[in-house]
């Protein structure tokens, strides 16, 4: 039986883990006998300095966006290829433990869904510690400066452009990189059912962790709104609460989904998406064909987000001061930027190689090839 051991950062609900779970139900769909297991490194190392981290990281987000964002850019973002190989490659706090996980494991492949796993691994085949084949499934629309890239056999890339940078800028052979998009659970792909409606139907994204500003647009909904709001809140009880409190007819709270068809259908039933510009939810909604507007982008990876797929025009960030309303109807109750709109994400999404076919076959000669 083969082993592929995927690898994402934090225990908290994540891009990262909904990439390596879409990756894991793609494989297992077709290939049920291969074992797939994620395990978050970080935890598996130390688990109570895992949470604080991860407490640390959402109160520095909240409390502090700005500095946030100034580091990120500074220190993830944007470096040059010569300091990143002059960094110590030895990483002494987690090289043994990583190992040890290695050898417990014994995994044929590894499949990194964040940048930390995979710049400690690729600095192990650098010095020729360990030979297991990595691939690198990147989960928003660039690449930081983080991950580890040379020595990764592989690269799952969003966009041909995200692949021309790799090639260009770091010398990644074009065998190496393949165009996948962010990877989305094959439950999405599934045909869009017929709409019986009386007006559109908006999706909104409220953010799981309360993090946005989604309520200062919903207030600015009327009881006779010419769409019908359908709000995911996730485990933001909170949010979920307070808009039950408007009772206003055109907005629909929906508390937390876990059911992939419940989600399915109504993405489905959808017109349009408001959305935080996380790049999991982003993939699953350019998959669909849904015109995106964004209410909020976190500092650091969501901002980097929104300004690359805004200049590609295949999202619409909304203006604070601007009537909510009056800002969908500019494209949805325009025919011909609606169009203009619907082909800029088809020619987007065409793009894409098969996702499942790349990672199974990704070295027909090795015995990584895999039987259904």
């Amino acid at each position: 039986m083969k082993k592929i051991l995927f690898m994402p950062l934090f225990q908290m609900p994540s891009g990262h883990h909904k990439a390596a779970d879409a990756l894991m139900a793609n494989i297992q769909q077709v290939y049920p006998s291969v074992d797939c297991k994620k395990i978050d490194f970080l935890s598996y190392w130390n688990e109570p300095i895992e949470r604080m981290i991860s407490s640390f990281y959402l109160k520095w987000i909240r409390l502090f966006p700005r500095h946030y964002e100034s580091f990120y850019r500074q220190h993830m973002y944007h470096s040059h290829p010569l300091s990143k190989n002059r960094q110590k490659d030895r990483h002494w706090l987690f090289d043994q433990k990583l190992m040890r996980l290695l050898e417990e494991e014994k995994p044929d492949l590894v499949v990194c869904t964040h940048c930390f796993p995979s710049k400690l691994l690729s600095a192990l085949k650098r010095r020729n510690v360990i030979k297991i084949p990595v691939i690198n499934v990147y989960t928003d629309f660039f690449i930081n400066d983080v991950w580890g890239i040379k020595d990764v056999d592989f690269h799952f890339v969003p966009d041909k452009e995200a692949k021309e940078y790799l090639m260009s800028r770091w010398g990644i052979g074009e065998k190496q990189i393949f165009v996948t998009g962010i990877p989305v659970h094959p439950g999405f792909y599934r045909s869009q059912t017929a709409r019986k409606q009386d007006k559109p139907v908006i999706l909104v994204a409220g953010g799981n962790g309360g993090l946005g500003n989604v309520t200062h647009y919903l207030k600015q909904v009327s009881f006779h709104s010419s769409y019908q709001f359908n709000v995911l809140c996730g485990n933001n009880q909170r949010l979920y609460e307070e808009l039950l409190s408007w009772k206003n007819p055109c907005i629909k709270p929906l508390p937390y989904i876990s059911d992939r068809n419940q989600m399915n259908e109504l993405y489905n039933q959808a017109d349009a998406i408001v959305t935080k510009a996380g790049g999991i939810t982003l993939s699953e909604a350019l998959i669909k064909r849904l015109p995106i507007f964004i209410h909020t982008a976190l500092p650091g990876q969501e901002q980097i987000n929104v300004e690359y797929l805004t200049k590609k025009q295949l999202i619409i960030p909304l203006q604070f001061d601007v009537p909510f309303e009056e800002q969908l109807k500019s494209l949805l109750q325009n025919d011909m930027e609606r169009n203009r709109m619907n082909k800029r994400i088809e020619r987007y999404v065409e793009e894409r190689e098969h996702i499942l076919e790349e990672l199974i076959r990704f070295n027909p000669s090795s015995s990584l090839a895999l039987e259904p």
